[in-house]
């Protein structure tokens, strides 16, 4: 930085804050660090007494705080985000609609690896709400090196580290299974808690089918309701090792690939993902989703609902935070439920 006569500041950055004093009115940053100095700047800061500025000089190679923070935005800024101004280095981004929020987690350790720059967001593949805030951004110095926000440029490449993914609508089939709810023995508890999870997304009933637990039944329920035009299947009951617990073999028998029988969750461990035809989910419920507040269906729900095909590697990965505590009060998604690092 160099000391210049404020008359001359104009066209300069500042280097600190300036601070304005009125007794019993304000004491307060009347200019921030960063602030390009105007023409009608220049009698305010009279006022306050600076007769003299330190201003940032301009030097080869490198970038002031907003330029630096412009490009750190680009290289975050994926589809379906919204960005706010630029101001001392931040700036914020904001989901433009209701969707999936996705993290490109690699590629966010290696640019704040870099140091002097930042990227702070919310937990990704959870959905978010059309304003919700995503991510602060920040240049951290006053000004950056142009070779390192280079460098971020490269590390980024084509790619975005931030996006949301609308949801879709869905035509959703739903087949309750088990005995005791097909003739009578007790209500159907289940389908009414599926259909109030739907209730938070796009979608329309197909049909819904409740059987005996008679594996055949079961698969060519399944298909028909594929042939009826759902695009997503609930499969609900018999989900259990018990010998009379026929759905995850139903579900094998209509060709659909499983993803896989099982999950390192709780309440959730008995959960199955499946794809019909490579992109129908064909999902097996557990007992637990009927009557715990969250389960891994409420994990498995948001990604499914923006059409995402989810591997078994990622479900694997679910261990770590997948430990749902049941709190008296349930303020999830803000816990740590599925938010395992």
């Amino acid at each position: 930085m160099k000391l210049i006569m404020t008359e001359d500041a104009v066209g300069h950055v500042l280097c600190h804050d300036m601070t304005q004093i009125i007794k019993g009115v304000t004491k307060d940053a009347i200019f921030r660090k960063g602030h390009v100095v105007t023409e009608e700047d220049i009698p305010v800061l009279l006022s306050i007494g600076k007769d003299h500025l330190y201003v940032w000089e301009k030097e080869e190679g490198m970038l002031h705080e907003n330029e630096g923070a412009e490009i750190l935005c680009s290289i975050c800024k994926g589809e379906h985000i919204e960005r706010s101004g630029v101001k001392e280095g931040k700036i914020d981004l904001y989901a433009d609609c209701d969707g999936l929020f996705k993290v490109n987690i690699k590629l966010l350790n290696k640019i704040n690896y870099l140091g002097e720059m930042m990227i702070a967001t919310r937990h990704g593949n959870f959905p978010v709400k059309r304003g919700d805030k995503l991510a602060g951004t920040r240049i951290i110095p006053l000004i950056i090196e142009e070779e390192k926000m280079k460098q971020a440029k490269a590390i980024v490449g084509e790619e975005k580290i931030l996006e949301v993914k609308p949801f879709i609508l869905k035509k959703v089939g739903i087949v309750t299974t088990g005995n005791e709810v097909f003739y009578g023995r007790i209500k159907d508890e289940f389908t009414p808690v599926i259909l109030n999870k739907l209730e938070e997304y796009s979608t329309e009933l197909v049909e819904h089918v409740i059987l005996n637990d008679d594996h055949e039944k079961i698969t060519e329920a399944i298909v028909n309701l594929i042939n009826k035009g759902a695009d997503f299947v609930i499969c609900t009951g018999g989900m259990s090792v018990d010998p009379d617990d026929k759905t995850p073999l139903a579900i094998k028998n209509t060709g659909a690939e499983i993803i896989t029988y099982g999950a390192p969750v709780l309440p959730g461990a008995m959960f199955l993902l499946s794809y019909f035809n490579g992109d129908i989910p064909v999902v097996g419920l557990p007992g637990c989703v009927m009557y715990s507040k969250r389960t891994i269906f409420d994990l498995m729900l948001p990604r499914l609902m923006a059409g995402e095909k989810i591997t078994y590697e990622e479900i694997s990965k679910l261990g770590h935070g997948g430990l749902c505590l049941s709190c008296d009060i349930c303020t999830f998604p803000n816990c740590g439920f599925g938010k395992g690092m």
